[in-house]
């Protein structure tokens, strides 16, 4: 796969909103995949196909029910609209946030697929924003939908070789440029640069050990 060509695929954005009164952090990838929309749906929300390109997710996947990512995120299904669109709790670390998943036919059988992860400003802390900025989740999701156009488009994914692929060179390649973008959204956002840059490189570094690039 051409990693670039998949980077430059992603639309990101990061903004502030409200949730329940309370000041969060909108941030938001979205991408448009060459399979029809309810190809893309039960990609997306079967749990024989989601351990084919992400990650084991066991529970009552529908309105209500509970699931859980094996280690990884769990929470409550608080909204479904097939093939439209869906709404989770995710409950990690302790805190919860809020994932909402939106499908668009976007036509010639191809499907634009917008996540938006919503997480409440006061639990990520000034101090923490400011060191690691919006790269800390948004690397996470780049390589999410990595794996689903993968999937979607050759389905020569295999998950549980994922760590092995990051660690190479391909992989800190593909991080490296993650956390590039999302410097780039997070100055789009009103960030200083510098700041955004000094973020998204302390992040990077916290991803493949490496040491953060010196400020000029």
């Amino acid at each position: 796969m051409d990693i670039d060509a998949q980077l430059d695929a992603v639309d990101r954005g990061i903004a502030t909103g409200t949730r329940e009164g309370a000041d969060t952090y909108v941030q938001t990838v979205a991408q448009t995949f060459p399979a029809a929309i309810d190809d893309v749906w039960d990609a997306l929300t079967s749990a024989e196909r989601l351990p084919r390109w992400f990650l084991p997710v066991s529970g009552d996947l529908r309105l209500g029910g509970r699931y859980a990512i094996e280690g990884n995120a769990s929470g409550t299904v608080e909204s479904c609209d097939a093939p439209s669109s869906f709404g989770v709790t995710w409950e990690f670390g302790g805190g919860t946030t809020w994932l909402t998943v939106r499908l668009t036919d976007a036509g010639a059988g191809r499907t634009r697929v917008e996540l938006e992860h919503v997480a409440p400003s006061a639990d990520v802390g000034v101090e923490m924003w400011e060191q690691f900025g919006p790269a800390a989740t948004g690397i996470g999701w780049d390589q999410t939908l990595l794996g689903l156009a993968q999937h979607l488009t050759t389905g020569e994914v295999k998950p549980e070789n994922a760590q092995e692929w990051l660690a190479g060179e391909e992989g800190i390649g593909f991080m490296r440029g993650s956390a590039d973008r999302w410097a780039a959204a997070h100055v789009a956002m009103g960030a200083d640069p510098d700041v955004a840059r000094a973020a998204a490189d302390t992040t990077f570094a916290a991803y493949t050990g490496a040491a953060p690039a010196p400020m000029d």
